[in-house]
């Protein structure tokens, strides 16, 4: 998850504040605002009587054609007016007003977007539609409507001299604008090549997938025996495979506690990322997110990133695990090319169809008030969507394209030093892994001094001069992630040499551990709520660094804890709790879940009509909304993408790499079991947490 939770949050707090401010100054300038607050009113009252000579707009002044025809609209919409017709009484009625709760940080007024734009009417010749824009002027975002032949600069002079008229002072002093990056008409724009790529791409995998579900369901009859181009498309057979629920225990190599672990971190991360979309959108109460932020629930959601921490974890000690079983078995040797093009066949389409879908079809699919250009990043993919697919943007950009696959690039990064490290241990054994704690020790130092030197801070009190920098070097930047995933990785290693063996703890030390891996864990998560509090004094660099580098560790340290109690059969109610069979198919699709959850917050925040009130069970009522629907696009993509190249990669390995070929980031899907033909290519269980051998 991107560290923008944080910036977002200074925004509007600033913005919150100077329209919340208590001095003369305000209080003369919401004097003012006040008198514009029924603006569709005034508006319709003085264009009855009202020409155009009124506003200085002469025959002789005028410009071009566009001009033209923008006054001969207007004109037809003072005449629409002045007769009461019910299309022009629409276009003013269609506009927003000054809001009410201003004090409140209630700063945009939404009108009626889909009334403005159902305007359409002949007159003469011509066809007048709504054209849907934002006036904004002192911090404030009031919608508006005009004829689709005028624009935005050519109504801005327009609006001015008529408010001056109609409120009897200078309206420079409002700093009012119309703003044509938010204008809006019913008008569909045509499909570009890339959009119909897209839809090409979809409707080619969707006609696979039916065709080969209809052979697979009613003209196949022995399910054993199904050839592999129709099981790789087969929705039945995929369906199958995700929602099998295997028994705890049925397989010694399989660690059921992580199923757990990593659904739960990723609810943390979409349920964090809920709180971005809703603390953005136009909130009847935005100055709530002041007293917000610093209540001890928003630490929740400020110190979100931990849950990320989580997967590198659960990542390297995979990594570790399951090449270390593999190159045991085959006497040492290791592919570094065939684990590259695996995880890559594995990770790489699917990001590449996110690309174009974030950037295509979320127009298409929806729209609003809120949606001028789609998804938000459009503009960073379509200058840098090849750092993406690299899997070095968060090195190589500062705005990234598809903000949380930051993630994705600094797994991928670690993944292709791991056969370095795994050599090293199979090698050098404990003394490599001494050494990897040595470089575990000194990339913390080396985080400690960035944030000393740069006087980088977390608090959202004092990170007002983010220029996005800090957060690449901070939270960006895969050598200082590396200490959790090494973490794991060692922990992989230990739980590898120990397989098998059963510890034998004692009542004092497994509470004294579960005493200490939950004090660091909410110590982590809690810690700066005191520093957090607007009336706090500044925390000093120091400490804010070494918390920021302590809990680097001591996080990850914690997981290492509850995953070994939870295997050594001391978890109790958490094992029961995260090792529960019911994890199993959200564990399997959470890929696709990390892939596409942003997607569909997106379209559902930018999709409103009405402001909304921003509250605690608000977002919790939205996230599980959008949990759902993603949940749904999820699985749908994952039968049209993610399963028919998984089903052709597992038949394209080579079978003694199998288990070499499956080391998987955090969120990936599959992993490949023993099979008891290999010939088939069959997949008998797709446990993201199996630690497999290798076919013989």
């Amino acid at each position: 998850m991107v560290n923008v939770i944080s910036v977002l949050l200074l925004y509007g707090l600033v913005v919150i504040s100077a329209g919340t401010d208590s001095n003369s100054d305000g209080r003369k300038e919401y004097e003012n605002l006040k008198q514009l607050r029924p603006l569709g009113v005034e508006f319709s009252e003085y264009f009855q009587n009202v020409s155009l000579e009124n506003f200085g707009f002469s025959d002789s002044k005028i410009a071009g054609e566009d001009d033209v025809i923008c006054l001969a609209q207007l004109a037809a919409l003072m005449n629409g007016l002045s007769s009461s017709q019910k299309w022009a009484l629409k276009m003013i009625d269609s506009w927003g007003s000054i809001p009410s709760g201003l004090y409140t940080g209630n700063t945009i007024d939404l009108g009626n977007f889909d009334e403005c734009l159902s305007i359409s009417q002949v007159i003469g010749k011509q066809k007048i539609s709504g054209k849907y824009c934002f006036l904004i002027t002192s911090g404030l975002r009031i919608a508006t409507c005009f004829p689709a032949s005028c624009s935005s600069t050519q109504m801005e002079p327009f609006v001015k001299q008529l408010l001056e008229k109609i409120l009897n002072f200078n309206t420079s002093s409002l700093n009012m604008k119309i703003s044509d990056e938010t204008c809006q008409t019913s008008e569909i724009e045509s499909w570009d090549a890339l959009t119909i790529i897209t839809i090409v791409i979809l409707s080619v995998m969707n006609v696979l997938v039916i065709l080969a579900s209809i052979f697979d369901y009613f003209l196949w009859g022995d399910q054993k025996n199904i050839p592999v181009v129709v099981k790789a498309f087969s929705a039945r057979a995929n369906s199958r495979t995700l929602f099998r629920i295997v028994p705890n225990k049925s397989n010694p190599n399989v660690i059921e506690c992580l199923h757990g672990i990593r659904c739960m971190s990723l609810i943390w991360v979409i349920f964090s990322h809920e709180y971005i979309f809703t603390l953005t959108a136009p909130n009847i109460n935005t100055a709530e997110i002041w007293s917000w932020a610093v209540r001890p629930f928003a630490s929740f959601i400020l110190h979100g990133y931990f849950s990320v921490d989580s997967f590198f974890v659960l990542g390297g000690l995979l990594v570790s695990m399951i090449a270390l079983r593999s190159m045991e078995k085959s006497g040492g040797k290791l592919n570094p090319f065939l684990m590259y093009l695996h995880r890559l066949i594995r990770i790489w389409p699917v990001v590449a169809m996110a690309i174009l879908i974030y950037m295509r079809m979320m127009p298409v699919i929806s729209g609003g008030p809120m949606f001028k250009s789609g998804y938000h990043g459009k503009e960073y993919c379509e200058k840098g969507w090849f750092w993406t697919l690299l899997f070095i943007q968060n090195y190589a950009v500062l705005d990234i394209c598809l903000d949380h696959t930051w993630y994705l690039a600094v797994d991928m990064q670690l993944f292709i030093i791991s056969p370095i490290l795994l050599i090293a241990l199979y090698k050098w054994g404990k003394k490599a892994a001494a050494g990897i704690a040595v470089l575990v020790v000194l990339l913390s130092g080396c985080l400690f001094v960035t944030q000393m030197v740069n006087n980088y801070s977390l608090l959202i009190k004092n990170g007002g001069e983010d220029d996005g920098i800090p957060n690449q070097r901070l939270y960006l930047a895969t050598h200082n992630h590396a200490a959790p995933w090494l973490i794991g990785f060692l922990f992989g290693y230990f739980l590898h040499l120990n397989r098998g063996k059963k510890f034998q703890l004692s009542r004092p030390v497994v509470w004294l551990g579960w005493i200490l891996s939950l004090a660091m864990l909410f110590t982590s998560i809690f810690a700066l709520y005191p520093a957090a509090q607007w009336s706090a004094p500044p925390l000093p660099v120091l400490e804010e660094s070494l918390y920021y580098t302590l809990t680097r560790v001591a996080w990850p340290l914690a997981i290492c804890w509850v995953i070994f109690v939870c295997m050594q059969g001391y978890g109790g109610l958490a094992n029961s709790f995260l090792s529960s069979p019911l994890w199993q198919p959200f564990s399997r699709l959470s890929y696709s879940m990390y892939i596409w959850h942003m997607f569909v917050q997106e379209v559902n925040s930018r999709n409103v009509r009405t402001n909304t009130y921003f509250s605690n069970y608000f977002v919790m009522e939205r996230f599980w909304s959008d949990l759902g629907y993603t949940a749904l696009m999820s699985y749908l993509l994952y039968l049209l993408i993610e399963a028919p190249l998984s089903g052709f990669e597992s038949c394209l390995r080579p079978q003694r790499s199998s288990a070499v070929a499956n080391q998987s980031n955090l969120i990936s899907h599959k992993e490949v079991e023993e099979t008891k033909d290999p010939e088939d290519c069959k997949e008998t269980e797709t446990n993201p947490m199996t630690v497999s051998d290798p076919p013989k």
